[in-house]
């Protein structure tokens, strides 16, 4: 018996790997332009819209920004180059951990509102990871050339 064959029933479907797709780029266009933002916009100029960054260390956003663009970049990239394709879970994990680390600040600071977006970012996050790694898993590029 082949073990290497997949059945029809074991197959992920295509439907989902679409849906993951789907957010997988919508996810990373999310972190990138918000990882972007905290990157090269001056704090003051920032400070606009996002009045938090007056008491948070300009070091502590741009270190943000940076984890938001390579996780950005990580959800994607190894996905789409069947290198490690498992690194899009653990990018899908560290954003959604980026995610609660930002709802526990704005709890912290009684900014209540802000609180849901965090959830369900985290949570998109989380499906994606858990599609990746359970029921769509993008196969290695050396594990295809090894069927």
């Amino acid at each position: 018996m082949n073990t290497t064959s997949i059945t029809a029933a074991s197959r992920p479907s295509k439907g989902l790997h679409i849906i993951l797709w789907i957010l997988q780029v919508l996810l990373a266009g999310f972190f990138a332009m918000a990882g972007f933002m905290k990157l090269t916009t001056p704090i003051e100029t920032m400070a606009a819209q996002a009045p938090w960054v007056l008491n948070a260390p300009s070091l502590l956003i741009r270190f943000i920004g940076l984890s938001e663009v390579l996780g950005a970049l990580g959800l994607l990239i190894p996905s789409l180059t069947r290198i490690k394709p498992k690194l899009t879970v653990l990018a899908a994990y560290g954003l959604a951990l980026v995610m609660v680390l930002a709802a526990l600040f704005h709890m912290s600071r009684k900014e209540y509102s802000a609180i849901p977006i965090n959830i369900l970012v985290a949570g998109v996050a989380l499906f994606i990871a858990w599609g990746r790694s359970k029921k769509a898993p993008i196969p290695d590029r050396q594990e295809k050339i090894a069927s």
